[in-house]
């Protein structure tokens, strides 16, 4: 049965592989921050402007073609809700999406422009969990977690295949670090699989930085009452789940938290540096770096996990020169 499956290094190979049979892979950009070189991986330039498609890709290919026209049901604030909805277009399947009520609407017209459902909930008061199960079981449909899922896992690993690829072609070296957004811990988990000589930090907004407290703890503390508000929509999950835990705590995994200024800053960076439009979430882990919360070694790549952001907040961050003197980080 699906729930008992484990994510695998063999299933992120076989992930890979699938994703390299339809897609380039993303840019791998080498920058300085403090004065030492950095890779980033650039998945904000997926088609659909995150890592998550592929998760959803190597999940929706391993369902049986008779079991497709069911379709599938998915929970998520809008970057998960968009890599299903793409993977279910090219493959012909109906997609249901169970999506926060408050999700920003960039994420919402996208996820219908590629021809998902929406089934809104509110995030405070329901469970997006149970509705979704309630929805797949009463449909027929097969069930697509966000992040708590063997497959999902798997593929989102096959970013870090990817950039092992690219670093050792441009004569960037052995990947020997990786700092990753986190929010349940798929992509940081998938990474662990990949890049088994690697050490992984995990980056969260402060407050919604369950993961890093888990890993300190040695068990899954959920995020606590009344977290404060985020512009990283992405990365508010209440609690990871024990597959990503377990996989990133064998690892001794780590994780940091950063400020919503901080986050601000390193999207100005980004696209200031890198030329890279990087929301809120996916722009975590290089403000981890940029704020020294983890000091950039030789062999560092950081993910830039997802470019989905509305326009008009983008405009504020960028427009705000207040902390202009920060501009010199990268």
């Amino acid at each position: 049965m699906t729930f008992l499956r484990q994510p695998t290094r063999a299933g992120v190979r076989d992930a890979a592989a699938k994703v390299a049979a339809i897609l380039p892979p993303t840019p791998l950009i080498v920058a300085e921050v403090h004065g030492t070189p950095v890779a980033f991986k650039a998945e904000c330039l997926q088609p659909m402007g995150a890592f998550k498609l592929r998760g959803a890709w190597h999940r929706l290919t391993a369902i049986a073609a008779e079991d497709r026209a069911k379709g599938v049901v998915a929970f998520s604030s809008g970057n998960h809700a968009q890599g299903v909805a793409w993977a279910a277009r090219r493959l012909g399947m109906p997609s249901v999406i169970v999506m926060p009520s408050d999700a920003p609407k960039v994420k919402r017209d996208a996820t219908l422009a590629m021809g998902a459902e929406l089934v809104p909930y509110d995030r405070k008061t329901e469970s997006r969990e149970k509705i979704a199960a309630h929805l797949a079981h009463a449909r027929g449909a097969v069930l697509v977690p966000s992040f708590d899922d063997a497959w999902i896992i798997e593929g989102q690993g096959s970013a870090g295949v990817e950039a092992a690829k690219q670093a050792e072609s441009i004569g960037f070296g052995a990947i020997s670090r990786v700092v990753t957004p986190c929010g349940g811990g798929g992509l940081a988990a998938g990474l662990a699989l990949a890049l088994p000589d690697a050490a992984i930090v995990t980056a969260e907004p402060e407050g919604w930085d369950d993961m890093a407290r888990s890993l300190e703890a040695g068990w899954i503390e959920p995020v606590r009452d009344d977290p404060p508000p985020t512009a990283c929509d992405a990365l508010q999950t209440m609690r990871v789940s024990e597959r990503t835990f377990e996989v990133l705590a064998r690892r001794d995994a780590r994780g940091v938290a950063v400020s919503e200024e901080e986050v601000r800053t390193a999207q100005r960076r980004a696209a200031a540096k890198l030329r890279l439009v990087v929301e809120p979430g996916g722009a975590v882990a290089l403000a981890a770096l940029l704020a020294r919360r983890v000091e950039p070694l030789p062999g560092t790549l950081v993910l830039l996990s997802g470019g989905n952001t509305d326009m008009a907040d983008y405009a504020h961050v960028l427009a705000d020169t207040a902390h202009a003197s920060l501009a010199e980080a990268l």
